[in-house]
């Protein structure tokens, strides 16, 4: 017996970068003050659909950095300053 070929589905007809572009909001920045230093990405309000492994991010220095594994952007708050030792 012949079966007829199976058709696609609207998962095999969606790209994969579909959900790529929606997961990071690439255009947006993340203001972070110097209280809230050390930076670690996620941060503790990330939605557990994004989390990847934790990375501290040094902003001190620039006052702005992008995090390696997800490319979110964070700037320091003008006038604040890091706060420790």
């Amino acid at each position: 017996m012949i079966m007829p070929a199976p058709q696609p589905t609207a998962i095999q007809d969606t790209p994969m970068s579909s959900t790529a572009s929606t997961a990071t909001p690439k255009d947006e920045v993340i203001t972070i003050k110097g209280s809230d230093l050390p930076l670690y990405c996620p941060g503790p309000k990330a939605p557990l659909w994004s989390m990847h492994p934790r990375v501290f991010i040094e902003i001190g220095k620039t006052g702005h950095a992008i995090c390696p594994y997800c490319s979110a952007k964070y700037q320091l708050e003008p006038g604040s300053a890091p706060h420790g030792h």
